[in-house]
């Protein structure tokens, strides 16, 4: 909080916030006691409820002789979500309850009709009707509403478990009740297949008596329409007209190949006769018995020949006999072979003929045929009727069969088991005595701590800085010189009562001209720099402007005081407004660094003149380098600069060097500032003067602080890093 304009954002002390909670502990720790007895108190006071549970797994189940078939169609829906919700759904129906009511005969236990008996608080919100009186519902309502109140159906997350959790006063029934409610929904179950099973049974009995009938009359009309229409089947598939047709296509193919073979073959023997070409390698000829004579006859002449041609003249009578038998032979092999070719040309002619026969009668079998299909169309919708009535028939006995077979109570299980029953709890469920008594003191202490808190809010006691004068702080002793004397003297430094600071008030109400004056203390402990930190400390001054009528010295005991409270944590900034740059020397890294002079001429941004100290914690705003007198003529936009330093740092520090109050005026509007006359070495006269001075322009907060070298001159090991 910033005391150099009133309109300024406060800021939390939460320092005074803890010192306010830690100032009030015993009374904090006595509401605390309080509060923990308490709930003690109540927690034995309330009535113990004692809550079980009983858990239920949703799984198809069937006897061991039903089909894997039938067991895998049924476990789709089982698995679903939707029918495990719809099977919590059905353990807390109005029927499911009503039969465990009556079962456990919950009706007779006053815990379940608590409105008959009635409360004087019951009964004055009726008379007043803001409540509407139980006793207009029923009684086995009001049962069944507070069998729900204390009921609690729910699936577990990620399964197919069912919990079934009750509470009651008493953990017998707490155990009883779940258990007795998986037991009915079990029985329940079972039940409906049961029932779906037998009702299955009775319809199936008349729909197979009348499927069979259907199916006899289809498949006689089957028969008599084959018979009618002459569509004799040789097997399963294929009808007499249809067989014949195919076994003739056979044999026309057989026939028509043989003739093809019979007249190539044919056609070989008459090149060979026609070109004179021998016809030994001729198939059908070499097959002949008589050629092979006859070449066997023609092979021994040619031997004899050749063999009497080296011994006997051409012109010889056994050579031309056996050269007329020769001829007479190749005569016979000739006409042998034209036999043959006659013999093949015969084959042929008569394939042909069985050809054209068996064409004949294809062509009659196919309009046969067509004919036939024409009434396999009526045939085909006869069969597909027979056929559909025959699969009915048989998908309904097989039906019929499994749904006889689980007529028995056992044979139909109910999908689901419990795999946890619940038992009789030793400890109640409600109250904890120790986590209720434990919860209320904890709440009882950060309760108490925040009403502490927000009182000290509200009171302006946690908001910094205060508002108020620190009067303590800043009054000292005023020492009147002696009756009689026309001069204001020094007082002596034995009068004065503060020693840690030093602030001056001269008090102008009676007289015009000021004859009191104070005198500098002896002991410069007093007055030192760390005095003077921690007087800025505690009144938690935001601003602070320091007066160095000595110059460089006095500056740099304003530096001195900036490390000193960086050191103690605090945030602090130096501004440099001295003529000469002193403080900019000592605490700068670059002695060039841009500074509050180029931010009032408006040569360098906000945080670019902002740089840190290089032997503390502190941040310094040099002198800069821009011209000083162009900057001056910017000055009165400074006091918009310390708002801004102030609300961001925990104390501003603008050191002046040897100024006057006209100078400090133009810094800042507000007079609730500190003022520091930085006098390393106490000038008497001066220090009277610069405090008379600011107290006739209104500064009442007058601070002397002398000393200051030797922290100064301490060694930079400290920020070597």
């Amino acid at each position: 909080m910033s005391r150099v304009a009133s309109d300024q954002d406060v800021d939390i002390d939460l320092g005074q916030l803890a010192r306010a909670v830690w100032a009030r502990r015993l009374r904090i720790l006595t509401i605390t006691a309080l509060g923990a007895a308490v709930a003690f108190a109540g927690a034995k006071i309330v009535s113990p409820q004692y809550r079980s549970e009983t858990r239920l797994l949703i799984e198809p189940r069937a006897p061991a002789f039903a089909s894997t078939q039938t067991n895998d169609a049924s476990a789709g829906p089982l698995l679903d979500e939707l029918n495990i919700s719809s099977q919590v759904q059905i353990l807390q129906s109005a029927d499911l309850i009503k039969q465990v009511i009556n079962n456990l005969k919950l009706y007779n236990l006053p815990e379940f009709d608590a409105a008959a008996n009635g409360s004087a608080l019951g009964d004055i919100l009726v008379a007043l009707h803001l409540k509407k009186n139980p006793l207009e519902n029923p009684p086995e309502e009001r049962v069944i509403d507070a069998f729900t109140q204390r009921l609690q159906v729910y699936q577990v997350p990620g399964s197919r478990v069912i919990g079934i959790t009750f509470t009651s006063k008493d953990p017998k029934l707490a155990a009883s009740i779940p258990n007795a409610m998986a037991q009915v929904y079990l029985t329940i179950q079972s039940g409906a297949k049961l029932a779906s099973n037998t009702e299955a049974t009775r319809w199936l009995e008349p729909e197979i008596d009348s499927l069979r009938q259907k199916v006899s009359e289809a498949e006689k009309k089957v028969a008599d329409y084959r018979t009618t229409h002459g569509l004799l089947q040789t097997n399963g598939t294929t009808t007499f007209t249809a067989q014949q047709l195919n076994d003739i296509s056979v044999e026309l193919t057989r026939v028509r190949t043989d003739r093809a073979n019979a007249e190539a073959r044919a056609q070989a023997v008459r090149n060979a006769l026609s070109s004179g070409e021998a016809s030994d390698t001729l198939g059908d000829i070499m097959s002949s018995q008589s050629i092979q004579r006859l070449k066997a006859t023609e092979s021994g002449l040619q031997s004899q020949i050749s063999d009497l041609q080296t011994s006997l003249l051409n012109n010889h009578p056994r050579l031309k006999s056996l050269r007329a038998q020769l001829a007479d032979i190749r005569t016979q092999i000739r006409q042998e072979t034209q036999k043959i070719l006659a013999s093949i040309e015969n084959e042929t002619k008569v394939a042909d003929l069985r050809a054209k026969e068996l064409e004949q009668q294809s062509d009659t079998l196919q309009a046969n045929s067509a004919r036939a299909g024409e009434d396999a169309v009526g045939l085909n919708a006869l069969e597909r009727e027979a056929n559909a009535q025959r699969q009915l028939l048989e998908t309904y006995l097989v039906r019929y069969r499994e749904a006889a077979s689980r007529a028995d109570r056992n044979s139909s299980p109910a999908d689901a088991r419990i795999v946890s029953k619940a038992i009789e709890q030793v400890d109640p469920y409600f109250p904890k005595v120790v986590p209720i008594v434990v919860v209320a003191a904890v709440a009882t202490l950060v309760l108490s701590a925040i009403v502490i808190m927000l009182s000290e809010l509200f009171s302006g006691r946690a908001l910094r800085p205060v508002g108020a004068t620190n009067v303590e702080a800043t009054n000292i002793e005023e020492m009147v010189e002696e009756e009689g004397q026309g001069e204001a003297a020094p007082a002596p430094a034995s009068k004065l009562a503060k020693p840690s600071m030093l602030t001056a008030v001269v008090d102008d109400e009676e007289e015009s001209k000021v004859e009191r004056a104070e005198e500098a203390p002896a002991d410069d402990n007093e007055f030192s720099v760390s005095s003077v930190a921690s007087y800025l400390t505690d009144c938690r001054a935001p601003l602070a402007v320091s007066i160095s009528p000595s110059g460089d010295n006095g500056s740099a005991a304003t530096v001195a005081l900036a490390r000193v409270l960086a050191d103690t944590g605090r945030r602090v900034i130096l501004i440099d407004m001295t003529g000469s740059g002193y403080p900019s020397e000592l605490m700068a890294e670059n002695p060039e660094a841009l500074g509050v002079t180029d931010l009032l001429c408006g040569e360098a941004a906000f945080g670019e003149t902002i740089h840190g100290d290089r032997m503390s914690d502190a941040h310094v705003i040099p002198q800069g380098v821009s011209d000083v007198r162009r900057a001056m003529r910017g000055v009165d936009r400074l006091s918009l600069l310390l708002d801004a330093l102030t609300s961001a740092y925990d104390i501003v520090i603008v050191e002046c060097g040897a100024a006057d109050v006209a100078g400090v005026s133009r810094l800042t509007r507000s007079k609730e500032i500190e003022i520091v006359l930085s006098l390393p070495e106490i000038d008497e006269a001066a220090f009277v003067g610069l405090m008379q001075d600011f107290q006739s322009a209104g500064y009442e907060r007058v601070v002397l602080m002398s000393g200051g070298e030797e922290a100064v001159m301490r060694s930079p090991a400290r920020h070597a890093a």
